[in-house]
């Protein structure tokens, strides 16, 4: 046979297939001019901020493994609608080598055209989504823009792979059936399905579970610890529920004669089954990307809008600098630093406050406090805490009160406004205290539930009685750090600075490089001067959010687009039939229609129950990120779910037509 006559059948099989070819083609296009971009972003030296170029890096990760699936997934509905045509040429007279051959060039033209319009899209775009990032980012970070020869050759690579793997499952197909069953492989699974106790059993509790642990966690520890761990039970739970769990209900119903035999529920019952065993596992693909779509955009929407509550969340006052080894020298040099610079920069102080503290991880059983050791802290231990201890005059000086004290009482304070009282005494190992007040109100740290890790108060008689406990705590933590150094009660001032943001944020670096150049042993925080890195590491999510969130939305239309116009073939049979066994073609058009409307919207219901049930254990991931703002993340999340709900139901209006039209 000639080798031109390849060339044409290839070419012609692609014509004929286009309206299932062309979407696979522009959708591989997209997906290798979005893994470019991405992959060029996180390979551009002058992304300076190593977090972001992080980020990056594990977003390209995400497309790389989701392009492999997507691609594979689609290119099987392709071979299935081609079984028919494949079996006929095999009947015809064509070996499955020359058929080989035939899958081989069509596979080169379609990966051409989609790798070369992808790299070369992604070349062009490649500067917008570098100026996208750029203005996201909300501070001029100094990157350069050049074409990445190295993301050439990496996307190159894996999309020739891709299809390469791809080529190779086709010919196996080909290579393991026979010409008869080439020939009704676009019919497969017309036979009633069978009931799957156990699979649909199976994605209840597996459902169940990941919903128990989003609605009882409370912990935002925990939540972290335990959230993938629900994320994966309910995306197994899912496809199980949409491949079994829908079937075995329905069967339940078709057994139920009184409900079943009613001209209403009778071929609507029927058709549902016939079509949750065509369709299950791309509902539950719709789902599930529906489904991160929410997630992502909402949640990566909130706290870029919300940064200004994260900042303040993360630094209740603009300015604060921690000494480690203060004496009088030191704290005085601190002041004069403050003052000098603060002047200086055209600003005043606010709401200064002192204070010394001493800090240490303990493990609270009931009202005893016990020293952590470094295996407690890293396990996440929920009853783990951070002890702070303030002496009595400080905190007499810092709220204005005349407060006494003996040795062996104490106040308390915690931060965590649905923290029960503790009641008359604590023990911090072994040693007793009477609580003298356990105080509703303290200036250092308002209530909150923003706390990943919990955190009480205790006011001491004087800085002997703290010094003793971090002694106490050295002596025991050194062996297992024999890096330890002493642990001593530090000295802080926190303050607000007035003034503009400009000259604020000018004076508080400043003053974080004069403490660290004559002060040395120091710290310093300042809400302006850390807000780039935030913008950088928070802008850079929001970044991928909104980019990975497109590649599922794109994802999912497709598949939308494959399943309508699969539908629309399978039914068109069924449309034939139900006629001529004597219903209208108006009660025919009315079945089918409600069927297609019940299971095409049943993925978006059931994305818009697991964000709503998901919705508690994300606002606990959230205060791990400083966002504690609930009802502004609602208001992101339910503005998400209406966006998304009006762009479902446009790409339904739109691919519905294309299912009507085959449907005739």
């Amino acid at each position: 046979m000639s080798s031109s006559i390849y060339s044409r059948l290839a070419v012609t099989n692609l014509k004929n297939n286009r309206k299932t070819y062309i979407p696979y083609i522009f959708t591989a296009m997209l997906m290798a001019m979005m893994y470019y971009m991405l992959d060029e972003l996180s390979r551009n030296s002058s992304v300076g901020w190593e977090n972001v170029r992080l980020i990056l890096s594990y977003a390209v990760e995400v497309v790389m493994v989701f392009s492999v699936i997507f691609l594979f997934y689609t290119n099987s509905f392709l071979m299935k609608r081609r079984k028919k045509e494949v079996g006929m040429y095999n009947i015809l007279g064509m070996g499955k080598a020359h058929i080989a051959k035939m899958f081989f060039v069509e596979t080169l033209i379609t990966s051409s055209v989609s790798i070369g319009a992808g790299i070369a899209g992604g070349i062009l775009l490649g500067k917008l989504m570098w100026l996208m990032l750029l203005k996201i980012l909300h501070y001029d970070v100094n990157m350069d823009f050049a074409v990445s020869g190295a993301a050439v050759v990496h996307t190159l690579t894996l999309f020739v792979a891709i299809f390469g793997l791809t080529l190779i499952y086709n010919l196996w197909q080909v290579k393991l059936a026979n010409p008869v069953e080439l020939l009704r492989g676009g019919n497969e699974g017309e036979r009633e399905p069978k009931t799957k106790w156990l699979l649909a059993a199976a994605g209840v509790l597996l459902t169940g579970y990941g919903y128990y642990v989003a609605l009882v966690t409370e912990s935002p520890l925990k939540a972290i610890q335990l959230f993938f761990v629900a994320v994966i039970c309910v995306i197994l739970g899912t496809y199980a529920l949409f491949v079994a769990g829908s079937v075995a209900l329905l069967k339940m119903l078709k057994k139920k004669k009184s409900f079943y035999y009613q001209s209403k529920y009778f071929t609507a019952v029927s058709g549902m089954i016939y079509r949750m065993k065509q369709n299950a596992v791309g509902l539950a693909n719709i789902c599930i990307l529906s489904t991160m779509v929410l997630v992502m955009i909402s949640t990566t929407i909130c706290m870029y809008m919300g940064m200004d509550d994260i900042l303040t969340t993360r630094f209740p006052r603009e300015f604060e600098v921690t000494s480690f080894y203060p004496d009088s020298e030191t704290k005085e040099n601190v002041r004069g630093i403050i003052e000098e610079e603060a002047k200086r920069g055209g600003v005043s102080v606010k709401d200064r406050m002192e204070y010394h503290c001493g800090g240490i991880a303990v493990l609270k059983e009931g009202n005893e406090f016990k020293i952590a050791e470094d295996e407690d802290v890293y396990s996440g231990n929920e009853d783990i805490l951070e002890l702070k201890m303030i002496p009595l005059e400080d905190y007499n000086a810092l709220e204005g009160r005349n407060v006494s004290l003996g040795d062996d009482e104490v106040l308390i304070y915690n931060p965590d406004s649905k923290a029960e009282k503790m009641g008359g005494t604590l023990r911090i190992e072994g040693v007793s205290y009477k609580i003298q007040e356990e105080l509703e109100t303290f200036l250092l740290e308002e209530k909150n539930e923003s706390r990943v890790i919990g955190c009480k108060y205790i006011i001491v008689k004087d800085e002997e009685k703290i010094q003793e406990l971090l002694n106490l705590a050295y002596e025991r933590l050194k062996d297992e750090n024999p890096q330890l150094d002493e642990i001593k009660v530090e000295y802080k001032v926190c303050f607000d600075l007035e003034g503009a943001d400009k000259d604020v944020r000018k004076t508080e670096t400043v003053i974080k490089n004069r403490v660290k150049e004559e002060v040395g042993s120091s710290y310093c925080d300042g809400r302006e001067i850390e807000r780039e890195s935030f913008y950088l590491l928070y802008g850079g999510l929001f970044f991928i959010g909104l980019y990975l969130g497109f590649m599922f939305l794109i994802a999912t239309v497709l598949i939308i687009y494959y399943k309508q116009i699969s539908e629309g073939h399978d039914d068109r049979e069924r449309y034939q039939i139900m006629q001529k066994v004597g219903m209208s073609k108006k009660e025919v058009r009315q079945s089918i229609r409600s069927q297609v409307l019940m299971v095409f919207f049943l993925p978006l219901a059931a994305a818009v129950l697991h964000i709503a049930v998901a919705f508690k254990v994300i606002t606990k991931l959230l205060v791990a990120l400083n966002m504690v703002n609930v009802s502004l993340f609602l208001t992101c999340t339910v503005a998400t779910v209406v966006v998304f709900a009006v762009f479902y139901a446009a790409v339904f209006g739109v691919t519905a037509r294309e299912y009507y039209r085959i449907v005739g």
